[in-house]
């Protein structure tokens, strides 16, 4: 039993693969993070711009 678990715990094969897990996870939470952020303020912004372009009078000549 000893030996199983000195081996166990020397043995490291899949450790790579949870570490691009990790990583990955927290690269996309963080994208999700900034795309929310810039969409809230775009939406925003286009909500301004329609309203300012729908208060202008158009010229007719």
């Amino acid at each position: 039993m000893f030996n199983f678990v000195k081996q166990f715990h020397t043995q490291d094969d899949g450790a790579i693969t949870v570490d691009w897990v990790v990583l990955t996870a927290a690269i996309i939470g963080l994208a999700l993070a900034i795309i929310a952020t810039i969409g809230a303020g775009a939406i925003d912004h286009s909500n301004s711009v329609g309203n300012r372009l729908t208060s202008q009078e158009i010229l007719e000549y």
